[in-house]
Parts: C-alpha cells; sequence; structure tokens
C-alpha cells in the first residue's frame, strides 16, 4: 500500500524557516516589499552593503585618492584576489587559478583560443547544440579564425561517446542547462574527455553560487562564469576565468592585452604574457563593477556552500510537489543528483503565465518557446516565499487570468 502524505502547509514553511540557519542571510539583501523574487538564476538580488562599499570606492579612493588608489587602493590586483576569493570559497580552485574580468563571452573566447592552441592538430571544437546560444556564437566565431577548426554539435552530453575521437580538441559544455536546470557530473564527464585527449572546458554561470564546485578535484581545465547571477554582483557584474595551473605556462589566449603582459607598464612593444594566471587578463579591470562583486563575496562568505546546496535542494522540491497536479510539464530531473538550482516547468503558454505571476508581484522568467524558469536562491528566498510561489501560480491557471491581453506583450527581455 502506497502512502500518501499531506503537501507542507505555509505554517510548516515558517517554521522550517525559523529554524535554517542560512535564514539570518536573507537580511543582508534588499528585497523590495510585496516581491517574491525567484528569478535570482537570471540577476541576483542586491546586497544590502553594496550600496555603501560603492559609495566608498567612488568618494574616497576614485574621488580623493584618484589615480593614486591603482597602488594604496589595491586597484591592480583585485582581479586576482577576488579570483583567489571566489576559487576557495565556491569553485574549489587552489589560489593563482581564477581571475575576475570581463564578461563571460570575452572570457570564454580566451579560453577556447588558449585550449584549442594547446592542441595543435586536432580540429574539433565539440559543443552542445542546445547551449547558452552565447556559447555556440563564440565557438562557431572562434573556429573561423582557426585553420582547421570545426564545431562540433552534440544534443546531449550522453553523445559525446560518439564523437570523442582523436581529432578532437576541446569539449565546452555547460554544468547546469540553463532552460532545464539539468546538472551534469563535471568529473565523470571530463575524465571522459581527457581519456580522448582533449581538453574540458565548462561554462558555470548557473552553477556558480548554487552548488559547491570542485574545479581542482575535478581535474577541469578552464572554466567561465558570470557575477550577475547567484553570486549577485549586478547587471553586466565582471566574470571570472579558471584555468588549471598546469597549462599557465603553455596557454597563449588569443586576446593579448596589456594587462595580460609581463611588464606592463614597462610599454614594450611586443608582447610578453605575465606568468600564471594573470596573463588571461586583457584590458583595464572595471573596478567599480569589481567592487560591487566584492560586496556579495562578502555576503557569500558567510554561508557554507553545503548548507546552501541543501537548502536548494530542498526548496526546488518543495515547489516541484506543490506543483505536482498543476497543468504544467516539469521539466527538470527530479533526481538531486541531476539538478542544478532552478525547475523548468512546460506550458505552451508559458510566456503569459509568466508575466500573469509577475504582475502579482511573483518574478520568474521565460526561455523561449514554453519554459517557464524559477530560480531558487538560499541565501534570500524562504520556504514561505516558495510555498506563496506555488500558490499564486495556481490561482493564475486556475483564473485563467493570463488570458488578459496585456499578458501578450512582449518586452524586450523576457
Amino acid at each position: 500500500m502506497t502512502t500518501h502524505t499531506a503537501a507542507p502547509t505555509r505554517e510548516d514553511c515558517v517554521a522550517r524557516d525559523a529554524a535554517d540557519p542560512l535564514h539570518p542571510l536573507r537580511e543582508h539583501f534588499d528585497l523590495p516589499e510585496g516581491v517574491l523574487y525567484l528569478d535570482g538564476n537570471s540577476l541576483g538580488a542586491l546586497p544590502r552593503r553594496t550600496p555603501g562599499h560603492l559609495a566608498k570606492v567612488v568618494a574616497e579612493e576614485w574621488g580623493a585618492g584618484l589615480i593614486r588608489s591603482w597602488n594604496d587602493a589595491g586597484w591592480f590586483h583585485q582581479p586576482g584576489r577576488l579570483g583567489d576569493r571566489l576559487g576557495a570559497h565556491l569553485l574549489g580552485a587552489a589560489a593563482g587559478q581564477v581571475v575576475v574580468c570581463d564578461s563571460t563571452s570575452v572570457n570564454l573566447f580566451k579560453v577556447l583560443g588558449a585550449a584549442l592552441r594547446l592542441r595543435p592538430g586536432r580540429g574539433a571544437l565539440v559543443a552542445e547544440r542546445h547551449a547558452f546560444p552565447t556559447d555556440l556564437y563564440i565557438a562557431d566565431g572562434l573556429t573561423g579564425l582557426h585553420p582547421g577548426a570545426r564545431p562540433v554539435l552534440v544534443d546531449s552530453a550522453a553523445q559525446l561517446d560518439a564523437v570523442l575521437d582523436a581529432d578532437t580538441a576541446v569539449v565546452l559544455l555547460s554544468h547546469v542547462d540553463y532552460r532545464t536546470g539539468e546538472l551534469l557530473d563535471m568529473a565523470a564527464v571530463t575524465e571522459r574527455i581527457h581519456r580522448a585527449g582533449a581538453l574540458a572546458v565548462w561554462d558555470l554561470c548557473h552553477t556558480a553560487g548554487a552548488l559547491p564546485i570542485q574545479l581542482d578535484a575535478a581535474d577541469v581545465d578552464f572554466a567561465v562564469g558570470c557575477g550577475y547571477k547567484y553570486l549577485n554582483g549586478g547587471p553586466g557584474a565582471p566574470a571570472f576565468l579558471y584555468a588549471a595551473e598546469r597549462h599557465h605556462a603553455a596557454a597563449r589566449q588569443p586576446l593579448t592585452g596589456w594587462f595580460g603582459h609581463a611588464r606592463q607598464f614597462d610599454f614594450e612593444p611586443g608582447y610578453r604574457p605575465a606568468e600564471g594566471i594573470t596573463r588571461f587578463l586583457t584590458g583595464t579591470p572595471p573596478v567599480l563593477g569589481l567592487a560591487a562583486l566584492e560586496s556579495s563575496l562578502d555576503v557569500w562568505e558567510l554561508a557554507d556552500p553545503a548548507a546552501v546546496r541543501a537548502k536548494s535542494l530542498e526548496l526546488s522540491d518543495l515547489f516541484l510537489e506543490l506543483t505536482a497536479d498543476l497543468d504544467v510539464e516539469p521539466v527538470t530531473p527530479r533526481q538531486h543528483e541531476r539538478r542544478g538550482s532552478q525547475v523548468a516547468l512546460r506550458h505552451p503558454e508559458g510566456h503569459r503565465i509568466v508575466q500573469a505571476l509577475i504582475a502579482r508581484g511573483v518574478i520568474g522568467d521565460f526561455r523561449a518557446p514554453d519554459l517557464m524558469r524559477f530560480g531558487f536562491t538560499p541565501l534570500y528566498l524562504s520556504r514561505a516565499d516558495v510555498h506563496d510561489a506555488a500558490t499564486a501560480l495556481r490561482e493564475v491557471l486556475a483564473s485563467g487570468e493570463w488570458r488578459q491581453d496585456r499578458f501578450a506583450r512582449r518586452g524586450d527581455v523576457t
């Protein structure tokens, strides 16, 4: 006989929140009144300390210190210093292997270019057909610049063994699928790639800050990720780049700007790459963007990544349970080992439904053609929030309010 247990009530959720050791961290974020924010997988919430820290950097370091702050305030070394903090706490990377710089797209161009050059005589750059589009655009553009290089697309990582061969130079994969929230086994897949003699490059945009990552332990070659989703660095926050130390001496990235030079203030006409991870820098660091991300890392270092992962899974389990009987199709894996920190629900009118939810103050987002995405950010999202969001979705579907004409209009960003 199967025993069915009742779904948690809102009161149950409030009680669990009160006992949650991460719950006090919610107070470190500036969350608008009347808003349930389930879109931290697209843009993280504002840490309360960020405006004050930025004001200090602007007024004191820039305003009073002026150009002296490159030395006196440590601006010059900020990309590596923040990279080490990020690597140590959230990425499982030893010091000297992560830098915070540029955008994800630019960093991806750099590491893919370096990886292709590390595998001369091989031409295949393997990527997922349904990866986030910028990954495919960068891969396609880069292979067009390398004679003999060619993109090879697979529908999923399960198809890798069918394409990995002696011509495979690089494999680019997303740790978490931005559409479905499916999580790949980084260590196991990287091992398969290495057995073919290829290099593994991972996109961590939907992973960093969502779950613990062990880049060194998984023997990853290169990785990139953004700072504005789970890391809460703000819109357009600097991204990060990981390059395993074993590749530093031989790696040559294609955007050889002056901040990657061995002695940039010697102003030599010829390029000499810096030692170590610094060779992956390109232009002048975005000091204000780095300062905003630094504020978020101050909060992150108050949280145990294992506890964050456990709560993430509990929140997404709760949402899946509370919406199980609705006329939507979950496409996110239910197995914990295959799930990131979001839930994607399929509905042919997904865009209208998401807009109706936003009108109620429940913010998720939509990805064409039919996916509603809901991100679960444990630092500031509670179980009561999840219960309320599921209730709102139930009411939107039951009432049919999503059919209103105003919800059919599409903005430039969905």
